[in-house]
């Protein structure tokens, strides 16, 4: 006797599969460049919010301590008015000042704000459109 054989195909043939990685890569192909320029943003934005916080403690220590505006705090000097713990309070307890992406911050006097580091200002320069409006008094 010749026994039939029913075969019920449950699964997905090739070409629906290679559309699916089509439309997935097609996806990501959008995505990813959006992304990696957010993060930059983002980055450009946390070495601001650095300066900023600088910048503050620098005039919280010229008010506590009667510094001239000629003054140049240290490191040491600013660090007990940044939040204990941080990586920028280890980094002025240190001596020095660092912004997120590693480069080094200039502090300058009392009057004058700190400056961003020319190899950050480089390393972001291609995602912001008006580099000078964006970093201020901190270019």
């Amino acid at each position: 006797m010749l026994t039939k054989h029913n075969r019920q195909s449950g699964g997905f043939t090739l070409v629906e599969i290679m559309i699916v990685v089509a439309i997935i890569a097609l996806l990501a192909s959008i995505a990813v460049p959006s992304f990696l320029r957010a993060r930059k943003r983002s980055q450009a934005t946390a070495v601001l919010e650095t300066m900023r916080m600088i910048d503050g403690a620098k005039d919280q220590y010229a008010i506590e301590n009667g510094a001239p505006g000629t003054r140049v705090p240290v490191g040491t000097d600013l660090a007990p008015y940044v939040k204990k713990g941080t990586k920028l309070y280890t980094d002025l307890l240190a001596g020095t000042a660092y912004d997120p992406l590693g480069g080094s911050v200039t502090i300058n006097s009392i009057d004058t704000p700190p400056q961003v580091a020319a190899a950050t200002k480089t390393a972001l320069s291609d995602v912001l459109q008006n580099p000078t409006d964006f970093w201020g008094a901190y270019y």
